[in-house]
C-alpha cells in the first residue's frame, strides 16, 4: 500500500500548501511594505530646502583689489590638509561665474565624489559652463550615469584614450593589457581646477574620499596649491590643448544611447538630495565652506598668500611616448626635472610617493652631490605605500641610491 494516498498524509500535504501560501504571502507584504516605506522616504525627503546659496558674494567679488596684481604676478597657498581643499573646491564651484574646467586621473563616484557632482550640476544650472575630463582607465561609474552628466546642456564631459576600461568586461580589458600595452599605458594624470580662468587648483589629489582625508580605511597624505593670476593661463592652455586632442573623446561617442532620454527636470533631484542630507554631508562642512571668505581675507592679511613674479606650470603633452620613437620614455616633466637637477646650485627636496630611478637618475644625483648640491628625499615605507610594487623597486635600488650621496627618509603612517 501506498503510504502517499492515505487521508492522513493527505491532510498533512493540504497543512504544508497552506503554510507555503501564508509563508509567501507574508514575505511578500513585508517586502513590499519596506520598497513602500523606502520610496516614501526618498519621495518625502526635503534635505536641501533648507539648504540656501549666499547670493550676495561673489568669486569676482573677493577678487576685487587683486586685479593689477593678477594680472602681472601669481598668487599662491598651499593646501596641505584634505578637508581644506576640498572645502576650497566647493566654495569656488559654487561661487564659480562663467566656466569650470577640470580634469583628473581618478574622479570617484564615492561620497565626495557624487557631492562635487551635485555642486557642479548646480553651477551648471546657474549657467556655468562645465567641461569635465577624466582618464578612462580608473572609472568606476557607469556608462549611464556619466552620460547623465553629460545630459545636461551646460555640462560636457571627455574620457581621455578610452577603450580599455569604460563600459568593458573583465575579458576585454585583459586582452587590451595583453595586446594594446603601450596605448593602455598612454595616461593622463594631471589634476587640474579651473575656475573662471582666474583661479587654479593643482597638485597631487584626484576626486575620491582618500584623498580628503575622508575615507574610513585609509587616507592619501597629498599636496595641492591654489594659483590666482598669471600661471592660471598656461594652465588654462594645457587643459585646452588636452580637451582638444583626439585621445578625449565625447562619452556621448561611447554609446548608442541618445542623452536627451536621460535628462529632465527631475533628472538630478537624487543626486541632490544625497549631497543635501546631512548623513552625507555634515552641517559643519556647510559651515566651513561658507566661512572660506571671511577665511581667505584672513589669509590675505597673514602674509601666507604669496605673490611672486613667475610660477612655471610643467605638463607633458597628450599623446606622449606613442611609440613612434620606439620604446623609450620621457616628455616635458622628465626633462623640466632632469635641468632642475643640473642647475641645482645648493640643495634639491623631493617627496615623491613611488621613488622608482634608472640609472639615469642616478647618476645625475651622484653628479649633483659632488657639486656640492644637499639631496633630500621623502618616500612611502612599505607601511604607508599603496603600491607594493613600486615599493619593491625602490627596495631593489635604495642600496644603490645611498651610495650616490643622497639621504632618503621614509615616511611613517602613524
Amino acid at each position: 500500500m501506498n503510504d502517499k494516498n492515505t487521508p492522513k498524509f493527505r491532510s498533512f500535504l493540504k497543512k504544508i500548501v497552506q503554510l507555503k501560501i501564508y509563508y509567501f504571502l507574508t514575505v511578500f507584504l513585508f517586502i513590499s511594505c519596506a520598497q513602500d516605506q523606502e520610496a516614501a522616504s526618498q519621495e518625502s525627503s526635503d534635505f536641501c530646502s533648507s539648504i540656501h546659496r549666499n547670493d550676495s558674494i561673489s568669486l569676482s567679488k573677493e577678487l576685487e583689489g587683486l586685479t593689477d596684481l593678477m594680472n602681472t604676478k601669481t598668487g599662491v597657498y598651499v593646501l596641505e590638509d584634505g578637508a581644506g581643499s576640498m572645502v576650497s573646491r566647493a566654495w569656488l564651484t559654487e561661487y564659480a561665474e562663467e566656466t569650470i574646467d577640470i580634469q583628473y586621473f581618478i574622479f570617484s563616484t564615492d561620497n565626495v565624489g557624487l557631492i562635487a557632482c551635485d555642486y557642479l550640476v548646480r553651477a551648471a544650472d546657474r549657467g556655468v559652463k562645465v567641461r569635465i575630463l577624466v582618464d578612462d582607465i580608473m572609472v568606476d561609474a557607469q556608462l549611464e550615469d556619466i552620460l547623465t552628466m553629460d545630459s545636461h546642456q551646460n555640462i560636457s564631459v571627455k574620457i581621455y584614450n578610452p577603450g580599455f576600461n569604460l563600459g568593458k568586461s573583465i575579458i576585454a580589458k585583459a586582452k587590451n593589457v595583453l595586446t594594446d600595452f603601450r596605448s593602455v599605458n598612454q595616461r593622463m594624470h594631471n589634476k587640474t581646477f579651473i575656475v573662471d580662468n582666474k583661479v587654479v587648483i593643482t597638485g597631487g589629489r584626484n576626486i575620491a574620499d582618500e584623498y580628503f582625508d575622508y575615507d574610513h580605511e585609509y587616507n592619501f597624505r597629498d599636496r595641492d596649491v591654489l594659483l590666482l593670476g598669471k600661471a592660471t593661463k598656461s594652465v588654462g592652455s594645457s587643459f585646452s590643448e588636452f580637451w582638444a586632442h583626439p585621445l578625449s573623446v565625447p562619452i556621448n561617442e561611447l554609446s548608442d544611447e541618445k542623452t536627451d532620454t536621460l535628462s529632465d527636470e527631475n533628472t538630478f533631484v537624487r543626486l541632490h538630495e544625497y549631497a543635501c542630507n546631512p548623513d552625507n554631508f555634515w552641517p559643519q562642512i556647510r559651515t566651513r565652506i561658507e566661512n572660506i571668505p571671511m577665511a581667505f581675507r584672513n589669509l590675505k592679511k597673514s602674509g601666507d598668500f604669496i605673490w611672486v613674479d613667475d610660477v612655471e606650470f610643467v605638463s607633458d603633452i597628450p599623446g606622449k611616448n606613442d611609440g613612434k620613437s620606439g620604446l623609450g620614455g620621457g616628455g616635458i616633466s622628465t626633462s623640466a626635472l632632469i635641468d632642475l637637477d643640473k642647475n641645482a646650485k645648493h640643495s634639491l627636496y623631493i617627496q615623491t610617493p613611488y621613488l622608482i630611478t634608472s640609472e639615469l637618475s642616478q647618476d645625475l644625483f651622484r653628479e649633483a652631490v659632488q657639486r656640492g648640491v644637499k639631496i633630500r628625499i621623502l618616500t612611502n615605507s612599505l607601511a604607508s605605500t599603496d603600491n607594493v610594487e613600486a615599493f619593491s623597486s625602490y627596495q631593489t635600488d635604495r642600496k644603490t641610491l645611498l651610495k650616490t650621496g643622497v639621504r632618503i627618509y621614509e615616511f611613517r603612517p602613524d
